[in-house]
């Protein structure tokens, strides 16, 4: 299972919100660069890049600091927010993302999504699903659609997609533990890669994830707030590779 932690960047900066809420917003490290060395540093391999100032501007932002992380680290990136266009995905690609995540757009243009999943490939393209009230949420989680989470995911593996992030939005930042019902119910009912986010609180989340068969998870709160400390989730990768290659 993938262990990924997360940076979110407002202004340059490597910050937290709570559910979603720019009001809410905490600063944590002045430089992400430097976190995500640390990241690197203690075993972690993943590593989930969203562009807040992005996602908020409907263009990407901080292209710099994902080439500057990129070329400083050998971590492997997934990058989202703000991806609109076809510039955009180029932009992301070219600084060095392995892989992008898209919400808005699949939701809204589903024939634009299509297109990057034809021209990327499906072990490029990341489907985001993040729900509020099982509502696909679009637009940096600042609108919600009519869309069923469920559905949505089930429609798009359909169409070729292969990996899924779900975050429920009313968990994320919440340090309360994760929509494992949710996830259950997605893993049930479809065959997709799906990566959970939102509510990672102790390694005992992580353990009820890796049971449920998702492929990955990605922590944020947690680790900034010292809930799970680095060298725990080392650990916890560490057990996770030794069972595989057992």
């Amino acid at each position: 299972m993938r262990i990924i932690p997360a940076i979110d960047i407002i202004g340059g900066k490597c910050v937290r919100l709570t559910k979603g809420d720019y009001s809410t917003q905490k600063i944590y490290n002045e430089n992400p660069v430097e976190v995500a060395k640390e990241f690197e540093a203690n075993g972690i391999r993943y590593l989930h890049l969203v562009d807040l100032d992005g996602a908020k501007s409907k263009h990407i932002v901080n292209k710099d600091i994902l080439r500057e992380i990129s070329t400083k680290t050998s971590l492997t990136i997934d990058f989202g927010g703000g991806i609109k266009t076809d510039e955009d995905v180029r932009i992301a690609f070219e600084n060095g993302a392995a892989q992008i995540t898209v919400g808005s757009i699949a939701a809204q243009q589903p024939d634009l999504f299509l297109k990057w999943l034809s021209m990327y490939g499906p072990d490029k393209i990341i489907l985001g699903a993040d729900s509020y009230g099982r509502k696909i949420a679009i637009h940096g989680w600042q609108q919600q659609s009519e869309l069923d989470v469920v559905d949505f995911i089930a429609d798009y593996e359909r169409k070729g997609i292969k990996y899924v992030i779900c975050t429920d939005i009313s968990k994320d930042g919440m340090l309360q533990g994760t929509s494992n019902e949710l996830y259950t119910e997605i893993l049930q009912g479809t065959n997709v890669k799906l990566i959970a986010s939102g509510g990672v609180s102790s390694i005992d989340d992580l353990v009820k994830i890796k049971r449920m068969g998702c492929e990955g998870a990605i922590i944020g709160k947690a680790i900034y707030e010292g809930s799970i400390k680095l060298n725990e989730l080392h650990r916890f990768s560490q057990s996770v590779l030794a069972k595989v290659q057992q």
